[in-house]
């Protein structure tokens, strides 16, 4: 350790960046063949029809592909060239398939927009960038249709609605004419859905402490509001006939403020409105408890019109998130997907008759996978659809029913587009030429571990070790982020995680063993695992899951227990650096990409109520919770990483932290990225970032 640096910066690409030679007999790929993976997401169907439509990040270069059934040849509509960071999301597809509308620009997992609302510049452009809708067809070049946001294509008429500084405007497809207001209400609007039918437009106008549902039909008719109340109304969703309009209700922002260091039921309802009248009712209402409260798996409610006029949501009654079909004008809800396993992104066949989803379970020993399964919404139970040592997640339903399509991974292989019968058949994948050049065969096959917690709580984890290891070798924790996120036994789902996986990959082959724990708060493993009481800011009860884990993992006998690491991003990065404070005695070296280290400069600041019975102890509990409390027994090195335009994390908890390690005479390394944002934008930011991390490793604990 007598070699380590004190606080230096980093500059991006650096030369000090470079990782050092592999060890003998490791694999030999690289980190930028690793990290070169063509990763699919946003995928959707058309409306009728065999047609689908998905965006392709490879490399930072981000272009729209396409396929038709049943030949299911894939094909690239636009041909963008530049690692710029500009996204390309929220795709829709005319019902025909024939031409894709989506957004390019701004930063769709952001907590909080920049100030002037100013769009995400990760490639430090000297010309501003701008958030706008576009539209491409095959054999067309793209074609800019407005500055904009949230899309949403009519089914008929060829125009799009799409918000822009929070009220709804509106552009034909073609192009013909400039885009313009398609009518003023004096909330901020989001959440935008057609009728049936095309000529009605509901949405959700939010009033800072309520929000209500809103119709609009024409500029002769008022706005019409669904059963207006002090309460906060989302989700709106047109019946199948477009008469009525079904949506979620929540309490409103008000009274006595619910206490900081203990969990409270988030309670919530559903509620059906005539879209004629406004008039509406209570179809169901959730249990004010704790398994009662608002759900906060992917799509969170999952609100959906299905067959035999009823509804489908998501709940977590019986501990996990499952899926339950009620009657339109209420009633005992029916449980559709019951079992100890999750449900997390839903489909439905165009006749409503059928839900297609992702979720673990199906198998003992697959709660760390996904696969696919489709139920009836009258009956029958689920029936897994894929199987297996693979990960398949995100299905979608072709407009003709025929097709599932879907994506499919496995624990070497990254995720491709594949299609598959509904009826049941063999996945195709789809442009399995693009994995040509990756180091397939190189990576490891990542082994399901259980440990035990000291309050004796298991815990999952994945071991990523290579094949033939002799001797004592280095050993790295990962932490995710989230928290209400879940690594598994091959490429994630979520492109920020599947960064992280490649990492690990790398890691493990350059003689690391890697261990990725699932420590609570996460997601896969029940409601009571994702919601544990004191928690985060209320008492950081997660971190003995991760320290668990470093005592695991160096207590194997390939392991050097002198050497075990710990690296994260985002609340992974908090874990991390609470790991170095806490217990620099099991931890040599860190790496905190954008991690929280001050709890009460987040949830204290600026305003509090008098009222709030707990504040002072909860202040007290949530800066003993935090990194920047413990610098007096932080003795290991770390390595911090932000970029400074990080709309998750204030880019001053790094700016904070830096600032009291270097007083303290804390060992550490600041690597900032200037114009970046929370989930890296460029492939060039990841591979800086990845690389000075590998290198960090290197220096303080991989050595022999």
């Amino acid at each position: 350790m007598g070699r380590l640096m004190s606080a230096v910066a980093l500059t991006l690409g650096a030369a000090a960046l470079a990782a050092a030679p592999a060890p003998a007999g490791a694999q030999q790929f690289t980190l930028e063949q690793v990290r070169g993976y063509p990763f699919p997401q946003d995928l959707v169907a058309a409306a009728s029809g065999e047609a689908i439509a998905w965006v392709v990040n490879q490399r930072g270069v981000r272009n729209i592909w396409a396929a038709r059934g049943p030949a299911w040849t894939p094909r690239q509509l636009t041909r963008y060239t530049a690692d710029d960071g500009q996204q390309l999301s929220q795709l829709e597809m005319t019902a025909d398939g024939d031409t894709v509308v989506y957004v390019r620009g701004g930063d769709d997992g952001a907590n909080w927009e920049a100030p002037g609302n100013l769009a995400p510049d990760p490639g430090s452009s000297p010309i501003e960038p701008r958030v706008a809708i576009w539209a491409v067809s095959d054999g067309s070049a793209p074609r800019a249709l407005a500055e904009g946001d949230q899309p949403a294509l009519a089914p008929r008429g060829g125009r799009v609605a799409f918000v822009r500084k929070g009220q709804v405007w509106a552009v034909p497809l073609d192009g013909s004419r400039p885009a313009a207001p398609l009518f003023f209400d004096r909330g901020t609007i989001g959440s935008l859905r057609w009728s049936p039918d095309g000529s009605r437009l509901a949405f959700v106008t939010d009033r800072g402490d309520h929000a209500f549902i809103g119709v609009f039909t024409s500029d002769s008719q008022p706005i019409l509001y669904l059963a207006p109340s002090v309460s906060r109304d989302e989700s709106p969703r047109w019946s199948p006939d477009g008469t009525r309009i079904a949506f979620v209700r929540r309490p409103g922002d008000g009274g006595p403020p619910q206490p900081f260091l203990t969990l409270e039921p988030h309670p919530w309802a559903i509620w059906v409105a005539d879209a004629a009248t406004g008039r509406g009712h209570e179809v169901w209402r959730s249990p004010t408890t704790l398994l009662g409260s608002f759900p906060t798996t992917h799509g969170e409610a999952n609100l959906t019109w299905v067959a035999g006029d009823r509804l489908l949501f998501l709940a977590d009654l019986d501990n996990w998130p499952h899926l339950y079909a009620v009657g339109a004008s209420g009633g005992t809800p029916t449980p559709l997907t019951p079992g100890a396993s999750m449900v997390e992104v839903i489909g439905a066949t165009p006749d409503r008759r059928w839900i297609v989803y992702s979720g673990n379970g199906a198998n003992p020993g697959d709660d760390d996978r996904r696969h696919i399964f489709k139920v009836g919404v009258a009956g029958p139970g689920p029936e897994p659809l894929t199987s297996g040592d693979g990960l398949e997640w995100a299905p979608v339903v072709t407009g003709d029913g025929a097709w599932i399509a879907f994506m499919a991974a496995g624990a070497r292989r990254p995720p491709l587009v594949a299609v598959m019968p509904l009826a049941g058949g063999s996945p195709r994948l789809l442009d399995e030429a693009s994995l040509a050049d990756f180091p397939t065969a190189a990576l490891v096959v990542p082994r399901r571990v259980v440990f035990d917690a000291p309050d004796g709580t298991p815990i999952h984890g994945q071991l990523f070790e290579r094949p033939g290891l002799t001797g004592r070798h280095p050993g790295v924790v990962f932490v995710h982020g989230g928290p209400q996120r879940q690594m598994l036994l091959g490429w994630n789902p979520m492109a920020y995680y599947a960064n992280a996986y490649a990492v690990n990959q790398y890691l493990a082959g350059r003689g690391y063993v890697v261990l990725s724990v699932n420590y609570r708060l996460g997601v896969g493993y029940g409601q009571r695992f994702n919601h544990p009481p004191h928690a985060g800011p209320a008492g950081a009860a997660e971190y003995q899951d991760v320290l668990a884990g470093g005592r695991w993992l160096a207590a194997l006998p390939e392991v050097d227990p002198r050497r075990v690491g710990i690296w994260g991003g985002s609340y992974g990065g908090y874990l991390t650096a609470l790991a170095l404070a806490l217990n620099s005695d099991v931890f040599a070296a860190g790496s905190d990409m954008h991690g929280v280290h001050d709890w009460t400069y987040l949830r204290y600041s600026p305003a509090w109520r008098p009222e709030q019975a707990d504040l002072d102890s909860a202040r007290v509990v949530a800066w003993e919770s935090s990194p920047d409390a413990h610098i007096a027994t932080w003795k290991s090195p770390v390595l911090l990483i932000q970029g400074d335009d990080d709309r998750n994390v204030h880019f001053h908890q790094t700016v904070d932290l830096a600032r009291r390690l270097a007083l303290a005479g804390v060992p550490h390394q600041v690597l900032v990225i200037p114009d970046e944002i929370h989930e890296f934008l460029r492939f060039r930011s990841w591979i800086t970032a990845d690389s000075a991390t590998a290198a960090f490793f290197d220096r303080t604990i991989g050595a022999p």
